[in-house]
């Protein structure tokens, strides 16, 4: 295959909400590449970047897939990323290795939940931005309102390179602001197109706003604007200026496809190559010790595995990124990450599921490796002995907790070595053996997220899981205090047991765990005695008194007692200061404390009502709100109990377009009625 340089190179990463057609655009790029005959149906599930068959079955993306091909001597990298909230660390993993991010639009839906969130996670990681007004041939479509709402919610530096002529189901002409010419477009699916003039009733228009993306370019650049006002800028000032604004992150351009009819497609080609910055163009990255990499093949080998994969049909892949060097097969490297070696064996470039041998990638490439044996997602791959380790990728916290057992026993050991895997490729995805619980549980970004985990450990490691409820790690703690003595005295024939203590207890501070103070004199305890008192009391508050939970924040007390000379021991003195302390706890106003999480509910204007009403009767308490645009932000403090399957709920609340997330605050008092409850299921599990 041909080794293109690193200024041949672009990488593209195509981002969208769920729903937008970046897909189908993923596929009309490359019929227009000529890589596929056709452009694949979401439907037939013949697309190229949803290859998998979880993405057939629910026809929605799910992994990162990577596709490529030539155009003009260059060599187009197209990083398709999922559009639903749930895979959205897939486009965070992404956005690390992207030269350019072309955010797709749906012209009849325009500005959503999902399209903020991609815009964030650009701006965060400094990425270009290419925005695509897409379904520009469906119904109902105000282009100018979308066009308006684009600049009001993402950013005013957003401007037109293109407006359609006839939006709607006859849509097949674009006036291209920057070639100043109305593209027409065959209606037959083939992408191509004739350039003419612009008709004599838009050229008004056309003129207005070209002079608004020439305006836009100048005020990118101070030595740009003084020319701009002295002469203008000529043809090359205004495309080389608007290739540096885009690069420096200073304009946005926009523009209007039809991916499903291939209309406008072609065109983007042009624009990848002409303005999109190629990989040495854009600025060093950091590593973790601080030094800068720039994008060069003459640099140490240094890159980043951004996604890892594991697929029946092509065994474990790993993305990859060449940040700086040439990597090629047979190449030992070292893994800073995790401090091990690995040999290449193999580099594919992909197109879906379709691979072709490489023998190298230059500084600046992107594509896959197989069968690394000690590599996974965020970890750098770097020259032995270079020591290039890049920030790990910050991927986002989960959102969803479930249970699981096995349905089958015996299976335990193959199902934690699955969800090990499986956590390694995809680090959204967590579990836990939770001791305490006494279950398995598993978090991650969502019920369909975390039903695809299940449907992999199943399809993959061969093994099946029950759901269950995830039990909810309550906390017992005190309101007052109380002074109890334990006696423990047994007497059986030969030498018996005895201890004798007196000890007070009273409530800590939130977070002060606890504290224990030997407030002995005169020897009435032996010194040697006093550790297994603590013990004894230590030991009882970690398996709980009232239900069963933790007992946290409480300071203890021993302050008098007993003992005898030949019949006291440690373990005498441990029964007798657990039974103190239970005594003394039932009496001190003990009470549940449950975990609270604060959450951040955002969701268009029309149901903020909605969703706060349903926060309440949670018994969560708003917070705060923030308007964004047409978006709310919901701040709210909700009981962890209150929280099961909360996405699925929000999501219907607010037909799809509602996100939220979620992290730990604090413990917090259970309400009267609520405790009762609680003690009352502790009693039933026990008695399973």
């Amino acid at each position: 295959m041909k080794v293109f340089q690193t200024d041949q190179i672009r990488n593209i990463g195509l981002c969208a909400h769920g729903g937008a057609g970046k897909t189908l655009l993923a596929d009309a790029l490359l019929h227009n590449l000529k890589v596929v005959n056709r452009i694949g149906s979401i439907e037939q599930g013949t697309t190229t970047s949803d290859y998998n068959s979880d993405e057939i079955e629910r026809q929605i993306s799910i992994n990162t897939s990577l596709m490529h091909g030539e155009w003009r001597d260059h060599k187009i990298n197209i990083v398709d990323t999922p559009g639903f909230s749930d895979f959205f660390g897939e486009v965070v993993g992404s956005m690390r290795v992207l030269d350019s991010v072309f955010l797709v639009v749906s012209a009849p839906s325009g500005v959503e939940v999902g399209t903020e969130l991609v815009w964030a996670e650009a701006e965060k990681n400094d990425v270009p931005r290419v925005l695509i007004l897409n379904k520009l041939d469906k119904e109902n479509i105000d282009f100018d309102q979308v066009y308006h709402d684009l600049t009001e919610d993402l950013d005013h530096r957003i401007v037109l390179a293109q407006f359609p002529v006839n939006a709607g189901p006859g849509f097949d002409s674009i006036v291209d602001l920057i070639k100043m010419k109305l593209l027409k477009f065959k209606i037959d699916g083939s992408g191509q197109f004739t350039e003419e003039d612009i008709p004599g009733d838009l050229k008004e228009k056309a003129d207005d706003l070209h002079l608004k993306l020439v305006e836009a370019v100048a005020e990118s650049d101070d030595s740009l604007m003084e020319k701009y006002f002295e002469s203008g800028l000529d043809e090359n000032d205004f495309r080389t200026g608007l290739k540096t604004a885009m690069a420096h992150d200073l304009v946005y351009p926009v523009f209007c496809t039809s991916a499903e009819k291939n209309i406008g497609v072609k065109r983007l080609l042009d624009v990848i190559v002409n303005f999109c910055p190629a990989p040495n163009e854009l600025k060093d990255y950091n590593t973790e010790e601080g030094e800068k990499i720039h994008v060069d093949t003459k640099g140490p080998l240094s890159a980043l595995i951004f996604k890892t994969s594991g697929e029946q049909h092509m065994g474990e892949l790993s993305f990859i990124k060449v940040f700086s060097g040439v990597l090629s097969v047979g190449d030992e490297v070292e893994n800073t990450t995790r401090g091990k070696n690995e040999r290449i064996a193999q580099i594919y470039s992909l197109n879906g599921k379709n691979k072709d041998s490489v023998d190298k990638l230059v500084a600046g490439d992107i594509a896959a490796l197989v069968k690394l044996k000690e590599t996974h997602t965020g970890d750098s791959l770097c020259k032995k002995g270079s020591k290039i380790h890049f920030p790990k990728i910050d991927f986002p916290e989960p959102r969803i907790r479930e249970a699981i057992k096995p349905k089958a026993k015996g299976d335990e050991d193959k199902i934690a070595q699955g969800l090990h895997t499986l956590h390694e490729e995809d680090p959204t995805f967590v579990y836990t053996n939770d001791a305490e619980l006494h279950q398995t549980i598993i978090s991650g970004q969502g019920e369909l997220h975390l039903a695809t985990i299940l449907s992999r450990l199943k399809t993959r490691f061969g093994v099946e899981v029950e759901e269950e409820t995830p039990r909810i790690p309550y906390r017992e703690a005190i309101k007052g205090r109380a002074e109890t003595q334990g006696k423990f005295k047994k007497q059986s024939g030969g030498r018996g047991q005895y201890g004798d203590c007196h000890i007070k207890i009273e409530p800590l501070p939130r977070g002060k765990r606890f504290e224990f103070v030997n407030a002995i004199v005169g020897g009435v305890i032996p010194g040697k005695f006093i550790p297994a008192v603590e013990k004894g009391i230590v030991e009882t508050m970690e398996k709980g008194v009232l239900a069963g939970f933790p007992v946290i924040d409480i300071k203890a007390t021993c302050f008098d007692g007993s003992y005898h000379n030949v019949d006291s021991s440690e373990m005498a003195f441990k029964v007798a200061a657990s039974m103190a302390f239970k005594k003394a706890f039932m009496a001190a106003k003990p009470v549940i404390l449950e975990p609270i999480y604060t959450i951040d509910v955002r969701v268009p204007d029309e149901y903020m009502g909605d969703v706060m009403g349903d926060l309440s009767s949670r018994r969560g308490k708003i917070q705060g709100m923030d308007a964004d645009g047409k978006f709310q932000v919901i701040k709210a403090n909700v009981p962890l109990s209150e929280l099961y399957k909360y996405s699925t709920t929000l999501r219907s609340m607010s037909q799809g377009r509602g996100i939220h997330s979620r992290k730990f605050s604090h413990y917090e008092e259970v309400p009267g009625e609520e405790t009762q409850k609680i003690i009352e299921a502790a009693k039933e599990q026990d008695e399973e």
